[in-house]
């Protein structure tokens, strides 16, 4: 995010140019790695997937040559290596555009409903050759939608591009199905198929790849270029699906299309349609097969089958091998397959060879087999790695150095500073005019501001000028003027007019009850008028309440007017006369008692000799005499 903030937006829209470095820096890491494995075939489980999210206004393309209908990528670009493929993306790469149409008013036409639709913006041709797409965005809730459809987007796949080859397939056995999709749509499909990563894992395994357009020759001295998105053929002859005991193969899901819709539509999920690859073989424009299409079993998704190049005829062998032969082929069988492996690419031995191994054969080929490239294309091939990494290390480089900022005015705390109003000089001369100032207000934290700049719009003009009159230049002495003149009269006044004196007031209602905060700014309370004096106690507004501990009547006061009651005269009575209601016990507080002087309660005499001797009467354990002891003392207290 750091990095981002550096960035500055000047020039003209060069959106163009954008991408084409945001691609070339993906196929950076690409030829360090050598994931593409250029001349040697496709491999899906090799992926490094991207996606790309440019935000834009979808407003016209400007250049130094004027506006431009349509968005281009430059064809050149220092990438080492960029000429071995046709396009600048790579076919695990997608581009989405996010066109923010958002209206300043509230529009009057009620928002669409449904899914976001795609913006006639030219970036949506550029989403769309890539596997992405773009949307037009009218409103907040639609940005959300946005967002929840690109974090669905966010799947481990490449993008292929299929296409039917030969007649169309025949109708199924009640010869009717609703094809929602037109006639024409599934004949060709540009989209993605899942790579999903090993359980154990993590990581995509393979074993197949996907062949080449062009038959490798050991004579030529480069590559032909590849398209990014290989060129799948569909034949909609149904066959039937091979597989084989311990010969492995890959399965990979197709996105949701026409293709896939028309296939399930069929409901035949023992059935497959044959792939192939223009090219691909020595001999014969279309190819051999190297996989096929299939309907699941519970027709839910349609899946690729990636098979060993030219299946049909390798699958039967390695059947033979495994259950007639018992991994002991004869002469026949070797002969057989060494004229397969004359129409299989060179690329493919490595993986067969693999596959041989996991089965328990693993001396059928042999060791010293060529793999088709030329001593020139795999020394340029080290070479472009080579670059590559040095290429990726200086952007590695460049990227981490920190942007050197520029110079602007720094602010400085004039809290702690001496203002001018305490200097002697100017307190005789400005005392009628300025007097002293406020202090910095509580709300402005300078310790948050700790070499804080601000930028200066005219380069030209050197920050702070007016400090220093003999700074400014003669062209700015009025501009100036009224700036010195406030840092001369209110040299102590640093009064950060950031907000209106109502928003100082409109605190959220998360932050209402942070107190502490507001009470560090808070100057310290002054001292009392009088310390000696003992502090009242707050009474809820009223300063002549008593206090509630000054009523209580403690049980001692009780036991103490109960032994006065029996000092009083033969002839007076403790009731009042004629039986009535009992006197009301008087409170013993002296605050009350305002007209008497206050006489302490007399005390009994303390003679323990009765209580001993009591005591030395008590016989039994000692737990006994504890026991009655306490009830002796209980009984006293009540």
């Amino acid at each position: 995010m750091t990095e981002l903030r550096n960035l500055q937006a000047v020039g003209l829209t060069s959106i163009g140019q954008s991408l084409r470095t945001a691609f070339d820096l993906l196929n950076l890491n690409r030829l360090v790695s050598g994931i593409d494995n250029y001349g040697q075939g496709r491999n899906p489980f090799f992926l490094e997937p991207a996606i790309i999210v440019a935000i834009t206004d979808g407003s016209k393309l400007t250049s130094s040559s004027g506006v431009q209908d349509e968005l281009h990528l430059p064809l050149t670009t220092p990438l080492p290596g960029s000429e071995l493929t046709k396009e600048p993306f790579r076919w695990d790469q997608r581009l989405f555009s996010l066109v923010l149409r958002i209206p300043g008013h509230t529009s009057p036409d009620p928002e669409p409903i449904g899914g976001v639709p795609l913006d006639p913006s030219p970036i949506t041709p550029m989403c769309e050759v890539t596997g992405g797409r773009s949307y037009s965005v009218f409103s907040q809730r639609m940005l959300n939608q946005c967002l929840e459809s690109l974090v669905q987007k966010i799947q481990s796949g490449v993008v292929i591009n299929f296409e039917k080859t030969g007649p169309d397939p025949p109708p199924t056995e009640d010869g009717y199905f609703i094809n929602p999709y037109g006639p024409q749509s599934w004949h060709s499909c540009h989209k993605m198929i899942y790579v999903r990563p090993n359980p154990k894992t993590g990581v995509p395994v393979g074993h197949w790849p996907i062949p080449e357009s062009f038959w490798p020759d050991q004579n030529s001295p480069t590559l032909p270029p590849r398209a990014a998105h290989p060129q799948v053929k569909f034949s909609c002859v149904d066959s039937e699906p091979m597989v084989v005991d311990k010969v492995p193969f890959d399965k990979y899901e197709l996105e949701p299309s026409p293709l896939t819709q028309y296939i399930l539509e069929r409901k035949s999920p023992h059935s497959c349609w044959q792939v192939f690859v223009c090219n691909s073989a020595k001999y014969g424009e279309l190819g051999q097969p190297f996989g096929y299409l299939k309907a699941s079993t519970a027709l839910n998704c349609v899946n690729l089958f990636v098979m060993p190049y030219n299946y049909p005829v390798v699958l039967p062998l390695l059947d033979d091998l495994i259950t007639v032969h018992k991994f002991k082929p004869p002469a026949k069988w070797r002969q057989s397959f060494e004229n397969y492996l004359k129409t299989v690419p060179p690329y493919y031995i490595t993986a067969l060879r693999k596959a041989l191994r996991m089965m328990g054969a693993p001396n059928l080929l042999a060791d010293n087999m060529e793999y088709g490239l030329s001593y020139s294309v795999v020394s340029y091939l080290k070479k472009l790695s080579q670059q590559a990494k040095i290429e990726a290390d200086r952007v590695c480089a460049s990227v981490g150095k920190k942007v050197a900022l520029e110079g602007g005015i720094k602010l400085r705390c004039r809290s702690s500073a001496l203002s001018l109003a305490h200097r002697k000089d100017f307190t005789q001369l400005l005392h009628s005019i300025m007097g002293d100032g406020p202090a910095l207000p509580m709300e402005a934290n300078t310790k948050e501001f700790a070499g804080f700049q601000l930028a200066a719009l005219n380069k030209a003009l050197k920050p702070q000028g007016l400090r220093n009159p003999y700074d400014i230049p003669r062209s700015h002495l009025l501009d100036q003027l009224s700036r010195m003149r406030r840092n001369l009269l209110h040299a102590s006044i640093c009064i950060l007019k950031g907000q209106d004196q109502d928003q100082l007031h409109s605190v959220p209602i998360a932050q209402m009850g942070n107190y502490q905060d507001f009470l560090k700014h808070c100057p310290s309370p002054l001292r009392e008028a009088d310390p000696d004096q003992p502090k009242r106690l707050h009474t809820f507004g009223n300063p002549f309440k008593l206090d509630k501990k000054a009523m209580m009547v403690d049980e001692a006061d009780e036991f103490v007017t109960g032994t006065q009651g029996k000092g009083k005269r033969p002839g007076e009575s403790s009731s009042p006369a004629g039986g009535g209601a009992p006197k009301r016990r008087r409170c013993m507080s002296p605050l009350l008692r305002l007209g008497r002087a206050y006489t302490p309660p007399k005390t009994p005499p303390r003679s323990y000799e009765k209580i001993f001797y009591l005591l030395k009467q008590i016989q039994g354990s000692l737990e006994t005499r504890l026991i009655f002891l306490q009830s002796i003392i209980k009984e006293a207290a009540r």
